[in-house]
């Protein structure tokens, strides 16, 4: 079966396969990037919204978005690593109506996001330096981004993201702890259910935890890892499994701060001030130093949101450009790998830093925030529909397809992002 490699056809890997577990463990790292990338405030908000509001009794749904995460991100390995093929260029077998979509997606992504989260990067580092510029912040993190991912490798990009998720794991996993420690006595439920009212923050935990573009950069992000080859299934897997199992970690301990600290309260906390809120209730209880400890894991979350997109959509946006330069052909063997000096990887990377300022001086443009809010309902069904056909397909050996328990979970992933999707789509026209 003939395949193609994503960026250079006629390298394969040099990388020495390990053997054992402990061995193993020590490749894990593009896992951490892609789990990383997707854990912002937005899963910190859900959680601590639900922890405020139920207590721990919404433990279980972190638990399955987490799990929804997994599945889906280890499809995109596994068919890389069995066909050779990135999930953009299986994207384009459907038709090139998936491809323009992709890329109209992409382009209002960078707009959007790039203002939205480096709002957010701002927003916490204000909180933590009251009385300084919010817009100052804002331009500044993304600059701070573009500069790491325009100097950097992706080895650079991986090793940095792992510091800031020991800050994440000592600040966030630390202050639940301490909370435990000194508290425990909040009366609320741990068995697993589903209170009156949580049905929309289930949801929202479910599209927050389990959804994300940046999942689609985790092929590019494996093979700068060296693993080129269906031989590392296995770790891919590995790789996976060990980094959502660590962000799910950190979104519990959101839960259970906010719990121990509000649920019960009548304090009630909602969108990304929220989180603000709750350093600020953590700091009442404990101490200036303890807010400002929870603040900087905050901050670690969100900028990991910064880093990780700036290097993986540009990934994304390059491909995308090669697969039209192409025009759906097959590459002749002959182009230059795609990297971070690739021009259509660098221009994409300044349109996600620079143009999105102006949306933070000016109102963001409804006609804009409306179409991109349509085209984002409809991603995360479509790319699980895709990698559901792909992953069944004769692209793969059979050894590699899904079986009946994966294709059944898939349906399921799907009903429920269409679901999602119509729900939010709902909302934009009559909400």
């Amino acid at each position: 079966m003939e395949t193609k490699k994503i960026v250079d056809p006629q390298r394969t890997s040099k990388a020495t396969l390990p053997k054992n577990l402990k061995d193993k463990l020590k490749f894990v790292g593009p896992g951490f990037v892609v789990a990383a990338t997707g854990v912002g405030a937005g899963d910190f908000v859900m959680a601590s919204i639900a922890g405020t509001s139920f207590g721990l009794t919404l433990v279980w749904v972190i638990i399955v978005g987490a799990f929804i995460k997994f599945v889906l991100t280890e499809g995109i390995g596994r068919w890389y690593l069995a066909s050779g093929k990135t999930i953009l260029e299986g994207w384009h077998m459907t038709g090139w109506w998936a491809t323009g979509y992709f890329g109209v997606y992409l382009i209002l992504m960078g707009l959007i996001y790039g203002s939205a989260i480096t709002g957010t990067c701002a927003m916490i580092m204000v909180a933590m330096f009251p009385g300084t510029s919010f817009s100052l912040w804002a331009i500044s993190s993304g600059i701070c981004g573009f500069l790491l991912v325009w100097f950097g490798r992706y080895q650079v990009i991986e090793n940095f993201l792992k510091i800031l998720i020991g800050v994440m794991f000592i600040s966030i996993i630390g202050s639940a702890i301490m909370i435990v420690a000194n508290t425990g006595n909040v009366a609320y439920g741990l068995a697993p259910s589903i209170p009156r009212g949580s049905f929309f923050k289930i949801l929202g935990i479910l599209g927050g935890v389990g959804a994300s573009i940046t999942l689609t950069s985790y092929a590019y992000w494996i093979y700068a890892k060296g693993w080129r080859d269906r031989r590392w299934i296995s770790i891919m897997k590995l790789d996976v499994s060990v980094a959502y199992i660590v962000t799910g970690i950190f979104a519990i301990s959101v839960m259970i701060i906010a719990a121990e600290l509000l649920f019960g309260s009548g304090i009630t906390i909602s969108g990304n001030e929220g989180l603000v809120g709750l350093a600020d209730a953590y700091g009442a209880r404990f101490g200036d130093l303890a807010r400002w400890i929870f603040l900087i894991g905050v901050w670690g979350a969100v900028f990991t949101s910064i880093v990780g997109p700036w290097h993986g959509m540009s990934y994304l946006f390059a491909d995308f450009v090669r697969i039209v330069k192409n025009k759906g052909h097959k590459a002749s063997g002959k182009e230059k790998p795609i990297n971070e000096k690739d021009s259509s990887f660098r221009f994409y990377l300044f349109w996600i830093t620079f143009p999105p300022m102006l949306l933070l001086l000016f109102k963001q443009p409804v006609a804009i925030v409306l179409l991109y809010g349509a085209l984002g309902a409809a991603f995360m069904p479509i790319l699980a529909a895709v990698l559901l056909y792909l992953l069944n397909s004769k692209h793969i050996d059979k050894t590699d397809q899904n079986g009946k328990v994966k294709n059944t979970i898939f349906g399921l992933i799907i009903l429920l992002y269409v679901y999602l999707g119509g729900s939010e789509l709902f909302q934009m026209i009559f909400g």
